[in-house]
């Protein structure tokens, strides 16, 4: 097998080929329903992944099982030796986007004032391989959960002093995505929840919650940012009680605090069945509520009860998530950004490139796929007529609001019975099988 360095470009050479470095599915100028692959899917590389991730999990805690030094022992050089290896593997693969936080490019300082103007000098670096690379930022956000004294949370700390401490730290990362044309920011709650309500006060901490992005919010306008602020849902791990557990409780969060104008949501595949719900399902939410934003892809292991944050390579979820992305008009400033990790035991950089090329096949097969299930029409066909009663009679006096409980209560009292046909579930995916089978 080759090396990473005798490798300059992954190509599409097609299903039938052998090579392993190339992409069998994914052909990223090949025109589907009126414009490019890669336009459809917007691949974006995870900074912190795959530059900084070394095959730790919580059983081998400083114990990697890759290095990913790339030979220097002065952090600042090692941070422009890492933006400097994310670049070409940019590349290589052909991904036009990625998305990091804070904390990924830049080495942390002894104080927030220097972590914060290490940044700026990692993002001065990053700037000028943007420009040299033609790549483009999808999205930015800041690590407010690692370090100690997030361990009660940011935005909903108890100390006044933390919930500075992550403004500071989302100005920053605020003045960084308007710098590099990012059209995205990204909040993830990380530790914005609770372990147990003996010693949390949930009103404050929700409504600091809603303070803390209406700051964000008025900053980045202020400051000429015109893209959409995202909220990213997830359950648990490592907080019991979430406050950002689904598409849903982030949604009503947004629409009491008056932010739905601004905020999306930014929804992740292994975050979605933590949360006990599909892929598909957070998806829907979001886009029937005009929400639909952008998509951490990736997948779990249904075997294991926390984020294992895998390449995916599930297609039926793939064409699931990409009939969903179809339905809500596709993406506009989001994109399909892979948060995801190559197995601890693959742990060289040739493996890097294989992972990421399973995982472009795999949504490249799911857009080739769901266009074919749209194209049929069998199923869209199916839902359509499911629901016909609502095109006329009392039916479609129900839909235009124009109907009262008294006429329907009379309405009803002049049934003789009241059929429901079948659902015909098992035929329906039978022709979801036929379609990406046959």
């Amino acid at each position: 097998m080759k090396s990473y360095d005798e490798i300059t470009k992954i190509r599409f050479e097609g299903k039938d080929s052998r090579e392993p470095f190339a992409f069998k599915y994914y052909n990223p100028e090949e025109v589907i329903s009126g414009k490019p692959m890669r336009e459809h899917l917007k691949f974006a590389m995870s900074y912190w992944h795959t530059i900084d991730g070394e095959g730790v999990d919580m059983f081998s805690i400083g114990h990697p099982s890759m290095d990913k030094s790339f030979g220097r022992s002065d952090s600042v050089e090692m941070f422009r030796a890492k933006a400097d290896f994310a670049f070409d593997l940019m590349d290589k693969l052909g991904i036009e986007y990625y998305c990091f936080h804070d904390a990924d490019i830049a080495p942390e300082g002894k104080t927030v004032k220097e972590s914060i103007e290490n940044f700026k000098v990692m993002v001065d670096y990053i700037y000028e391989l943007q420009k040299k690379h033609n790549k483009k930022l999808l999205w930015a956000t800041a690590n407010n959960f690692s370090d100690k004294k997030f361990m009660a949370g940011a935005a909903t700390s108890c100390s006044a002093d933390v919930f500075a401490v992550a403004a500071a730290k989302v100005k920053s990362c605020i003045d960084a995505t308007i710098k590099l044309g990012g059209m995205g920011y990204v909040f993830w709650g990380g530790r914005e929840g609770y372990e147990t309500l003996l010693n949390t006060d949930v009103a404050l901490e929700l409504d600091n919650m809603a303070r803390f992005l209406t700051m964000a919010r008025d900053y980045g306008r202020k400051n000429g940012f015109k893209g959409d602020f995202y909220i990213e849902p997830k359950p648990k791990e490592p907080t019991k009680h979430q406050y950002d557990f689904d598409a849903a409780t982030c949604l009503n969060f947004l629409r009491k605090y008056n932010l739905t104008d601004d905020f999306k949501m930014n929804i992740e595949a292994n975050h979605a069945t933590l949360a006990g719900h599909t892929f598909q399902h957070e998806l829907r939410v979001s886009a029937v509520n005009g929400a639909f934003g952008s998509i951490d892809a990736n997948q779990g292991d249904t075997l294991l009860g926390w984020d294992t944050d895998q390449f995916p390579t599930n297609v039926y979820d793939t064409t699931l998530c990409m009939l969903e992305v179809f339905k809500a008009g596709g993406f506009t400033n989001g994109g399909l950004n892979f948060d995801a990790k190559a197995r601890r035991a693959s742990n060289t950089l040739e493996d890097i490139l294989l992972a990421y090329i399973a995982g472009m096949d795999s949504f490249a097969l799911g857009l080739r796929t769901a266009v074919k299930i749209i194209e049929d029409g069998r199923i869209d066909s199916f839902v359509d007529n499911r629901y016909r009663s609502y095109r006329d009679g009392i039916g479609k006096k129900i839909v235009d609001g124009k109907t009262s409980f008294e006429e329907l209560s009379d309405y009803a009292m002049g049934l003789a019975e009241v059929p429901v046909e079948s659902g015909r579930q098992e035929y329906l995916e039978t022709v979801f099988n036929n379609v990406l089978f046959g």
